[in-house]
């Protein structure tokens, strides 16, 4: 049987999760960054575009694809690392499911952008993103050693 039988499934599935949903979220973010590609570039109002480029909705815009992206990455890792190492580390669950929380920031800030939600997605995610990775990393400092 494989080294995740269905007893460590549960375990399993938190480091899944942050993988499966990391790359979906990337994708998501690769495509609206080329929905912003087309909005400097090919739109018929491109030159009003390029006027706010350090300010305003594109400003944000551009936070939100970054933060997306970046976001994504750290929960396709973070879920590797769960993955590999979630029976030898302590609160994986709570790390996996503040990662996962963090991805509200950068949607926080689409929805400010287009629908001008107030930022407390921005800053619940941020925070949730923040804490799961020190959480990681003070759980690989009480790493013990396999036996």
């Amino acid at each position: 049987m494989s080294k995740y039988s269905l007893t460590n499934k549960k375990l399993f599935m938190r480091g899944k999760n942050n993988i499966a949903t990391g790359f979906l979220f990337m994708g998501l973010f690769m495509a609206y960054g080329f929905l912003l590609i087309y909005l400097r570039d090919f739109a018929p109002d491109k030159a009003q575009w390029i006027d706010s480029y350090i300010k305003g909705k594109h400003f944000e815009s551009r936070l939100a694809h970054v933060h997306g992206n970046l976001f994504a990455l750290l929960n396709v890792v973070i879920g590797y690392l769960l993955l590999h190492f979630n029976d030898r580390l302590t609160n994986a669950k709570t790390i996996s499911w503040l990662a996962l929380a963090g991805m509200l920031m950068p949607l926080g800030i689409v929805a400010e952008v287009y629908l001008n939600a107030p930022p407390i997605f921005v800053v619940i995610g941020a925070l949730a993103m923040t804490i799961s990775v020190f959480m990681l990393g003070f759980s690989f400092y009480g790493l013990k050693k396999k036996e």
